[in-house]
């Protein structure tokens, strides 16, 4: 997280000091003056420390993706396990109340729903809400005056991950009731086949499974034109925070009104760009989050007798 926000730094630093030769720019202390006295010394050594923070950044980004993958795996195999014994705690009230479907939902779809949550959650739940913090920080001190366009798309942000928290998880648990449907029809005819073919009902037990698939299709596609609203959403707030920043920052630097300098600018756009995705990141996480929903029925007190 620290390197990510160390690489628009130092390619302020390339730019206002290698590219422009501005008399001050970012990180300027860090390099001696005979260093920033040879020009092409100076971005070759600057480029060359941006690659090695890139390829850490990068081992560690690799290394962390390992243990979330080990770790939610681990948690998946335990989810497994407590919904075993769970199941066989139930007394026969609870057997009559949750259907096998449903079960065979929540051992599966259900699971792998919470196992890829907690997976982004790992990587995601932790660091984005430090790096939106971190990002703008950074802008306010690259840029105070033009830092507050990055407030104004914050909140849209929020109030777009509000909305689609309301509006999935109504979707998502309609999808999972179409799937539970499915389920039971796949069994029944699976169990009862040889009925089914002793009172020539296949042709209608196969009506009932395409109603059944194509209304898990429709509820399916209801929830994922949620989701693939959600990106161009949020690349829309994004890249007009971006041109917004672009266009008054360009004026400053065009006209002189303040002492912003290109490769400032050029940094700027960068943290605002690590802010938006950010929160992006959380939309995304916020919509697994909906779907993450696991039935839970506690057993019934059982007779003594």
């Amino acid at each position: 997280m620290v390197l990510e926000l160390l690489i628009p730094m130092l390619m302020s630093t390339i730019v206002d000091g290698g590219l422009y030769r501005e008399s001050t720019f970012m990180l300027q202390g860090l390099f001696s003056p005979e260093l920033i006295a040879n020009r092409n010394c100076f971005v070759l050594t600057v480029g060359a420390i941006m690659v090695g923070v890139a390829c850490l950044s990068m081992a560690m980004g690799v290394l962390a993706a390992r243990c979330s993958a080990i770790a939610t795996q681990g948690f998946a195999r335990n989810m497994r396990s407590t919904l075993l014994g769970k199941i066989e705690s139930f007394s026969f009230s609870n057997i009559d109340h949750i259907s096998t479907p449903q079960l065979i939902t929540r051992a599966t779809t259900d699971i792998n729903t919470l196992r890829d949550t907690m997976r982004q959650s790992l990587v995601t739940l932790y660091r984005a809400p430090v790096m939106v913090i971190l990002a703008t920080v950074m802008s306010f001190i690259v840029s105070p005056g033009l830092a507050p366009l990055l407030l104004i798309c914050i909140p849209l942000l929020v109030v777009l991950m509000v909305i689609l928290l309301k509006v999935g998880q109504p979707r998502f648990k309609r999808m999972l009731k179409m799937m539970d449907g499915m389920n039971q029809a796949v069994r029944e005819n699976l169990v009862a086949s040889r009925v089914v073919k002793a009172f020539v009902r296949g042709g209608y037990e196969s009506k009932r499974f395409d109603k059944t698939t194509d209304d898990l299709r429709q509820a399916q596609l209801g929830a994922g034109r949620l989701f693939t609203l959600s990106g161009p959403i949020t690349m829309g707030i994004m890249w007009t925070c971006s041109v917004l920043i672009l266009f008054f920052g360009g004026r400053e630097i065009i006209f002189r009104t303040t002492g912003l300098l290109t490769g400032q600018l050029v940094s700027l756009v960068n943290y605002a760009g690590m802010a938006v995705n950010s929160l992006s990141m959380i939309s995304w996480l916020v919509m697994s989050l909906s779907r993450a929903c696991l039935l839970y029925t506690s057993p019934s007190p059982r007779d003594c007798s």
